[in-house]
């Protein structure tokens, strides 16, 4: 049986990331017309899990630094959707995560992709 190799959950995580901080950044934006459209923060939850999912496959092969990045990132993108889910608040803290996500995602797919030349 093939083992998934770390570079798969970079590149899910990098995806998802992206996919996830361009929903975060477009949505608002079509609010504004009447298209009857309303944010959703299971959406962003989906987002999260499929990322939790990733960094935590990938945490226990990569660098301290890669690692810090990641769980930091993924804990401001938690705090941000729960505190939206549980008290209603909209946090920026997720458009920070995200970035942070891809940021990490793309410093651990760089050292892995070294590691294999």
């Amino acid at each position: 049986m093939k083992k998934i190799s770390t570079s798969f959950y970079d590149i899910l995580g990098i995806s998802s990331a992206t996919i996830c901080l361009v929903h975060c950044l477009i949505f608002p934006l079509l609010t504004i017309l009447p298209l009857g459209l309303s944010h959703n923060p299971i959406i962003d939850l989906l987002f999260a899990s499929i990322g939790l999912f990733a960094i935590l496959k990938i945490i226990k092969k990569s660098s301290l630094l890669v690692s810090s990045i990641l769980v930091v990132s993924m804990a401001l993108i938690w705090i941000s959707i729960l505190s939206e889910i549980l008290f209603e608040i909209h946090v920026d803290l997720i458009y920070f995560g995200g970035i942070g996500m891809i940021i990490g995602h793309l410093v651990n797919y760089k050292l892995h992709r070294k590691e294999n030349h």
